[in-house]
Order: structure tokens, then sequence, then C-alpha cells
């Protein structure tokens, strides 16, 4: 891997200044997440840029090996993304520019270091195409929830890289998964707004931040700023 190729963080769309951005002093390595929904045009695309906005505000740059993409079990390949997703993201700043859709591919879940759904049935067929994936994939709702239980002090430092880092924080959440359950059936799902008038789409959007930040925080090592 270049020099240059040890600092991207890249996706759907990611320009060709942040491709070519390396972020000195971290690993060479890459950590891969991977957002899944259905359709690859609402809640996924949401959630890939949203975690790329977050952790540009935190770290001043998305780098550091940290790939973020996504892709749906039904995905619209090559479809833009839908109009209220747009809006919900330049509602947080968020860049949803040069998005378009995705099948998830075996190729996808090969690559992914983490993979996360919007529902426990989006897990549920991550994990039947195999590939060795239940450890790494989680919905987006528990891996908040066991993340929220992990000591931020037991993680590696940012100093070592956030590719370092993540894969800690990945380990220590599986090994947590048996003992958090989710409080009720519906506590680990992200409704699908698809068709629904932008309200709703607004209030999955405040859901996706809601569960992102925490994960986030741990990821970088850095709160949000209030």
């Amino acid at each position: 891997m270049t020099a240059p190729e040890a600092g991207r963080g890249i996706g759907n769309g990611e320009s060709a200044a942040e491709i070519t951005t390396t972020f000195v002093g971290l690993p060479r390595d890459s950590f891969r997440i991977l957002h899944v929904s259905t359709g690859n045009v609402c809640r996924s695309p949401i959630t890939e840029r949203l975690t790329r906005h977050f952790v540009r505000e935190r770290l001043g740059i998305l780098g550091g090996g940290l790939i973020v993409e996504s892709a749906g079990t039904w995905g619209h390949e090559g479809a833009p993304m839908e109009a209220h997703a747009e809006t919900v993201l330049a509602d947080f700043g968020a860049d949803a520019s040069g998005f378009t859709g995705r099948e998830l591919l075996d190729e996808h879940v090969i690559r992914a270091d983490l993979v996360l759904t919007a529902t426990r049935d989006h897990r549920a067929q991550v994990i039947s195409m195999g590939h060795s994936a239940g450890l790494r994939t989680f919905t987006l709702k528990e891996f908040t929830r066991l993340v929220k239980a992990i000591d931020p002090t037991t993680l590696p430092p940012l100093e070592e890289g956030v590719v370092v880092r993540a894969r800690a924080l990945v380990r220590a959440a599986a090994a947590l998964r048996g003992w958090l359950l989710a409080p009720n059936a519906e506590a680990d799902e992200v409704y699908d707004p698809y068709g629904a008038p932008l309200t709703f789409f607004r209030s999955i959007g405040d859901e996706i931040h809601q569960a992102l930040d925490p994960v986030v925080t741990a990821l970088t090592g850095v709160p949000a700023r209030t």
C-alpha cells in the first residue's frame, strides 16, 4: 500500500482529494465499516455519510485507514440516494454528493471489518452469507448498546491509530454480546422510511445520529463537540 493510500478514508463518492490525504503517524492498513440496509437508498446511505461526517468533526479528517461504505440486501444498484435522505444529511451538515446504491455482495462482507445493519433481519442475512461474519456483524443499535458498556480506558489510545483502536472495539463488543441483551425485540431496529414523508425521515435520521454518536466517540476517543 502506498503512503497516500495508507491515510485514505473512502467509500461511495469519495473525492480524489480525500482519497490521497495521508493521516500522518497512523498505521498503513485499513479498517472497513460496512453499513447495510435493504435498498441502499435511505438508511444505510444516511448512516454511511453521517459516520464519515462525525469522524471528520472529531479528527478533522476521515483517514488513518478508516473506510466507510454501504450496500443493500436488495440494493438498487446504481440508484441515487432518496431525496429525503439527502435532506436529512443536509440537516446535519453532512455531504450527500456522489452517492450510488449498491447490492450487497460476498466481496463486501469478506472485506468488512465491521458490519452494522439497520435491522436484525439484515444482520441475519449478512451472517448467512458466511465468511466468518458473525463476530463482526451487529445491528447499529446493538453495537451502540455494547459500545456504551465498554470502558474506553481499556481501548488502545488514538496515538496507536484508528485501525488498532477500531479492531479492539469490535473484539470487546463481540465479547459482550451474550451478556447485554436487548430490552425488547424492537430495540435494535431502525425502521425503513422509504416512501414516508420527510418528518419520518428526520426522525430516523435522529435515531441514527443518537446511535452513531457513542460509536464514533469510542472509535476516535474524542467526544462530540457541544
